[in-house]
């Protein structure tokens, strides 16, 4: 890889973790300008072009869906989360939710579908989502390591689809999955361990900087999730406490994968399509 382009790539990459690392922060143009040691304007207009999306979106994606995560898995007040988010102003934070999830933060934060954990499951109350039975083929991966919050891997995401963006790789590329090695009900949340990945064509190589793996096949009970993602615990809880012991299916030493068949950067939240695989006998 050039080494100019590898210059531009490793700013991107930096920028993102900052932006991430720091979403109640000062992300304006002149600070971000700095953290990627470019002048405003040139650096506004080489983000832009090699992300195909200006600074203040990308932004106000990370900040929106970290915002969404957090409504549906925390008590916090609407308030709380909004200056979490870098939002001071509920008004203001509401208004930008809204034009990106379609509800306000309390309606979304209500919506039966996201929320359907429950603490008595033979109730039958859960949201049903269709799930089939699958046998699938080993995958070859390049991927990026994630530890924490699953709700936080959409960094890794987006360094991984950075890199594939900015060294021309996407025609060797078949999807994105994610792998998710523990169980967040027992392991606590900052030794979570999962892995970012993209699908790789037979053939293809794994870039500098990325980890070669494999997601390894076989059976799996497949959920086919529609909508944000702020609400696949629900499916999971769905998924592991409804539909295999009902269907008395037995688990297997695997990890969880999710495969996603669109994404944010040009899909609406209500429109994403995520297939949960749990691993079975």
């Amino acid at each position: 890889m050039p080494s100019q382009i590898q210059s531009y790539e490793a700013r991107l990459l930096r920028v993102l973790e900052y932006i991430h690392d720091n979403p109640d922060g000062d992300l304006s143009l002149d600070t971000l300008a700095d953290v990627a040691a470019m002048s405003r304007f040139h650096w506004h207009r080489v983000f832009s072009a090699m992300m195909g999306k200006t600074i203040a979106q990308v932004t106000r994606e990370i900040r929106m869906h970290r915002a969404a995560c957090w409504l549906v898995q925390e008590p916090w007040p609407v308030a709380k989360i909004a200056a979490k988010v870098g939002y001071p102003n509920v008004g203001s934070f509401t208004r930008v939710f809204g034009e990106e999830y379609g509800l306000s933060p309390v309606a979304f934060r209500n919506r039966g579908d996201l929320t359907g954990s429950l603490p008595h499951p033979q109730s039958g109350d859960y949201p049903m989502y269709p799930v089939d039975i699958e046998t699938h083929e080993n995958r070859s991966l390049a991927a990026l390591a994630h530890k924490g919050n699953y709700l936080e891997i959409g960094e890794q995401f987006q360094k991984a689809g950075t890199i594939f963006t900015t060294r021309d790789l996407w025609s060797g590329a078949r999807g994105m999955l994610g792998l998710y090695h523990d169980d967040p009900n027992s392991v606590a949340e900052g030794d979570l361990r999962s892995h970012a990945g993209i699908v790789l064509a037979d053939g293809a190589a794994v870039p500098d900087g990325m980890e070669p793996m494999v997601a390894e096949g076989g059976r799996f009970a497949v959920l086919h999730f529609t909508g944000p993602y702020a609400g696949l615990k629900a499916a999971y809880d769905y998924l592991y406490g409804q539909y295999i012991p009902e269907q008395g299916l037995e688990l297997r030493d695997a990890p969880a994968m999710e495969i996603y068949l669109n994404g944010p950067q040009d899909t609406p939240p209500d429109e994403l399509k995520t297939e949960v695989c749990a691993p079975i006998m």
